[in-house]
């Protein structure tokens, strides 16, 4: 093989490579469908956000530093159609501390206005769904 044809071979494969692997994260979409009224109420939404897997109906906890003054709102989704999703956040000293929230099937979202800067903690689960595990994002915004 000669030397420009092996180079343009080795640069197209490198081009191609991470198009290849990529993806389109269906629960983060969701999420960000979640968003969109905040989003036309001033709320920015962070690019940063959680994701990973859970089974049914067994909660899981995000910890995040929230300061007094701002006001934040998380949403939830799942990429699964059949999953029904609850999100609530508590204070430091583990009481509810929701201002507003809402669920619409695999999405769901609450709103915060912490009266004292701290680490909260997020707490969400898939209530039902046809899958035992369940692909979710969770992503937030402020202002």
């Amino acid at each position: 093989m000669k030397t420009p044809t092996r180079l343009l071979l080795i640069l197209l494969t490198a081009i191609a490579l991470p198009v290849a692997f990529a993806y389109v994260d269906d629960a983060h979409s969701r999420a960000m469908e979640a968003a969109t009224a905040a989003v036309k109420e001033g709320y920015l939404v962070r690019q940063e956000y959680w994701a990973g897997s859970v089974v049914t109906k067994q909660p899981s906890v995000v910890k995040h530093q929230l300061f007094a003054g701002n006001s934040y709102w998380f949403w939830l989704a799942s990429d699964e159609d059949s999953a029904q999703v609850t999100v609530h956040v508590y204070d430091p000293s583990g009481k509810i501390a929701d201002n507003e929230a809402w669920q619409r099937g695999n999405m769901a979202a609450v709103k915060i206005t912490p009266k004292k800067t701290g680490t909260y903690f997020i707490v969400f689960s898939v209530e039902q769904s046809k899958a035992k595990k369940n692909r979710w994002a969770l992503a937030y915004g402020y202002k």
